[in-house]
């Protein structure tokens, strides 16, 4: 870099070493992303070290900004600007993040402010001028290895984390196993190493888990917990004992990924198949990859959990980044539940008035039957909350839409004198379809409330609970109770359940969407492992077809071979994690125009243009009457990064033309339609 003459004003003191910084200001326009030098007075120059937050003006107003580095000369043609003022001398922004966050912006196409938007929390100037204890060495329990040695490979994995060396795993929870407890050990003997541990779950209720199993372990003073509902300062709070040193091991949901802990020795993600970990704001990144990323980065340990599997986890083992832990098959089969699939087309000629009543087959109703008769709980697990949340014409199954914004109709309640949308919230007292005319409905998805009145009927006496929407059930259930829940809310059963319904199971595997049948899978697996084993009479039954693919994984208990048959089948497609694709979603013109500037690599093949995918949100800043498009450009594998940086550069040149229509850019994003 060439250096030029340095001017300084007369009105502040100079100095001669170092007078320069750069500064990378965050701002939100993407040309902007880049660092701009600026002069460090002399009572300035003592805080303003690499990774601290400044205030700088640039075109005329204060904006914020952090400190890349100090230098002595600078490319810039002209006189400098001043530092405004040193916000605060904390180094917030470490070494490690920095470099993670310049990774993620480019394996993205986005730009490094968004991404550190997301990494470093707002700061709280009280919090950050609080006492600072000495805590010393963390007191860790001794970690007892026949809970990994289950798994077969699971004591080698122990042991290397014991060793520091970077061991990484993709980890196949047996069903009813506490995967918390596993994560507590991994943690615990990372540290136990002198090395610091990152965790990351998908929501409050793992988090506080996996919170428990850990300090049960791992001197708590020593853990942390960060997640999104803290509030400014006690997050904040807790992010700097990460920094300064004083946590050894961080627990939290998406944002948690990015925690500044140095000599990382371990990076555990649990159910990376849960859309919580995807993140919604640009430049939409996944824990997973950025956790990956950051093992990468750090040569540490890495492990993947969870009681199914993704096709990108299962990438990662067949690629040879990762090894596969999973227990022998001897274990999986004396550990999981009996699994019964039943077809969902006879039940208005079952003989039971009960079995039609609840929607169910009398051999299933029989099952929860025998498990309250025996003292266990019966979980019932339905796709959608609410009453009715999808309605259909009920001579040509066409989809019931409200008349003024599309959005899907719905009942609320058995005494609703009418339909409500789920997007506007417009009450249509009739509802006519669109296609043939008939003022006749059915029901598509019957919800958790409808179907917990339905079971109410057909078991009378016996307490039904509903976990959905709002109000999730968190503690576990110890009485004989049918408990109704959607995907991701089934609470725990202090002995496991006796039985557990899975109903309404085409609408998860009925979607349109590259994902369907993986989290189908997920959700199903997730509520079976809450089940009895086989040996203690734990039966679960599956409302579907017992041929199709994915129910027979679930007979089998087999979530290895269903996501190595689902990589094979995106393999032949082209679909991702064999390749990578971007998203580009705005308007023609403005997506017509993105991919005239973009030098797409050789061989990039567009597919597209599309109507945006229906529940897709629209790109911000655009019109709300305007048509939205969708198209796809998809790469080979190991075009990725030359994709994301075409892609970069060229909403870059059209941000600086300030004239262009925005256009929203996802790399792999998790929903492709």
């Amino acid at each position: 870099m060439s250096s030029s003459k340095v001017s300084r004003g007369s009105d502040r003191a100079s100095i001669e070493v170092e007078p320069i910084a750069r500064v990378l200001p965050m701002l939100s326009v993407p040309h902007l992303d880049r660092e701009f030098d600026y002069l460090v007075s002399a009572e300035q120059s003592d805080d303003a070290q690499p990774g601290v937050r400044v205030r700088v003006r640039f075109h005329g107003r204060l904006v914020d900004g952090f400190i890349l580095e100090r230098r002595n000369d600078t490319d810039h043609h002209g006189k400098l600007g001043w530092l405004d003022r040193v916000v605060s001398p904390e180094p917030v922004l470490t070494t490690e993040i920095r470099r993670l966050v310049d990774a993620v912006a480019a394996r993205y196409a986005g730009t490094r402010p968004d991404v550190l938007r997301l990494a470093v929390p707002p700061r709280h100037a009280r919090v950050e001028r609080e006492a600072v204890a000495s805590l010393g060495a963390p007191d860790v329990a001794p970690v007892d290895p026949a809970g990994w040695e289950v798994y077969g490979r699971g004591g080698a994995f122990l042991t290397a984390l014991a060793e520091a060396r970077a061991a990484r795993a993709v980890w196949q929870a047996l069903p009813g196993e506490q995967w918390a407890d596993r994560f507590a050990e991994a943690a615990a003997q990372t540290v136990r190493a002198g090395r610091t541990v990152l965790a990351i779950v998908p929501d409050q209720r793992d988090l506080d888990i996996l919170w428990q199993a850990t300090t049960a372990l791992v001197d708590e003073r020593h853990v942390v917990a960060l997640a999104a509902g803290l509030g400014p300062a006690a997050r904040y709070r807790r992010w700097l004992a990460a920094l300064r040193g004083s946590a050894r091991l961080v627990i939290g949901t998406r944002s948690a990924v990015f925690a500044p802990l140095s000599d990382l020795g371990l990076v555990m993600v649990w159910a990376d198949g849960d859309d919580s970990l995807a993140e919604p704001r640009a430049p939409y990144p996944h824990a997973r990859e950025v956790a990956m990323l950051r093992a990468h980065q750090a040569r540490c340990a890495a492990l993947i959990g969870g009681y199914a599997r993704t096709a990108e986890a299962h990438a990662l083992v067949r690629s040879g980044w990762a090894h596969d832990i999973v227990a022998p098959r001897p274990v999986v089969r004396a550990a999981s539940p009996r699994v019964v699939a039943l077809d969902d087309g006879g039940y208005a000629e079952e003989r039971d008035p009960a079995a039609r009543t609840a929607r169910l087959p009398s051999i299933a109703l029989r099952a929860a039957r025998s498990a309250l008769e025996a003292g266990a709980p019966v979980l019932v697990q339905v796709p959608r909350r609410g009453y009715v949340p999808a309605l259909a014409c009920g001579r040509c199954r066409t989809i019931a839409r409200c008349r003024h914004c599309t959005g899907p109709l719905q009942l609320q309640d058995r005494a609703a004198q009418g339909t409500v949308c789920g997007w506007c919230g417009r009450i249509d007292p009739t509802v006519r379809c669109v296609r043939c005319g008939s003022e006749a409905v059915r029901a598509v998805v019957v919800g958790a409330r409808r179907t917990a009145e339905e079971l109410g009927r057909a078991f009378p006496g016996t307490a039904v609970m509903t976990s959905a929407g709002d109000h999730i059930i968190t503690d576990a259930v110890a009485k004989p109770a049918l408990v109704v829940a959607t995907p991701g809310a089934e609470p725990p059963a202090e002995d496991g359940y006796g039985a557990a319904l899975l109903l309404d199971t085409w609408a998860l595997l009925g979607r349109q969407d590259l994902r369907a049948a993986e989290e189908a899978l997920w959700r199903w697996m997730a509520a079976a492992a809450l089940v009895r084993p086989r040996r203690d009479g734990g039966v679960v039954t599956v409302v579907a077809e017992a041929s199709i693919p994915t129910v027979q994984s679930l007979i089998r208990w087999d979530p290895v071979g269903h996501a190595d048959a689902e990589l094979d089948a995106r393999s032949e497609v082209g679909l991702p994690p064999s390749v990578h694709i971007a998203a580009l979603d705005g308007t023609a013109a403005g997506v017509r125009a993105l991919l005239d500037q973009a030098e797409l690599p050789e061989g990039a093949e567009l597919l597209g243009p599309v109507e945006l995918p229906p529940g897709a949100r629209r790109p911000p800043g655009t019109p709300a009457d305007t048509p939205v498009t969708r198209m796809l450009v998809r790469v080979d594998r190991q075009l990725g990064l030359q994709l994301a940086a075409s892609l970069r550069r060229a909403v870059g040149v059209l941000s600086a033309r300030q004239h262009n229509e925005p256009v929203r850019v996802q790399i792999d994003p998790l929903h492709i339609g």
